[in-house]
């Protein structure tokens, strides 16, 4: 099935493996702790976006198909998955 959200997340992935590499080559040229942690920062939003982008396309396509479920404990078990791999936090 077509997941639209794929390639937004997968240019993202790319993106962070630049950052990440960036941010260890910060780390060894002893640059400053603020600039190191601001670019930790943004990578862990770019992070938290691509999360996002898996999620949307998880509701859509997988969602939508376990919750037609007559079967309460299948459903239930999806649920509990759902909530415990996509857990969204405010920190």
């Amino acid at each position: 099935m077509f997941k639209p959200n794929t390639k937004k997340a997968k240019l993202n992935l790319k993106k962070l493996y630049g950052q990440i590499n960036n941010i260890d080559k910060m780390i060894e040229k002893e640059r400053a702790c603020e600039e190191i942690v601001q670019q930790i920062n943004a990578a862990i939003g770019m992070l938290k976006k691509t999360k996002e982008y898996i999620f949307e396309d998880h509701l859509d396509s997988c969602l939508a198909d376990k919750l037609d479920l007559k079967k309460g404990d299948e459903r239930i078990k999806f649920i509990k998955n759902l909530i415990q791999n996509f857990k969204i936090t405010t920190n």
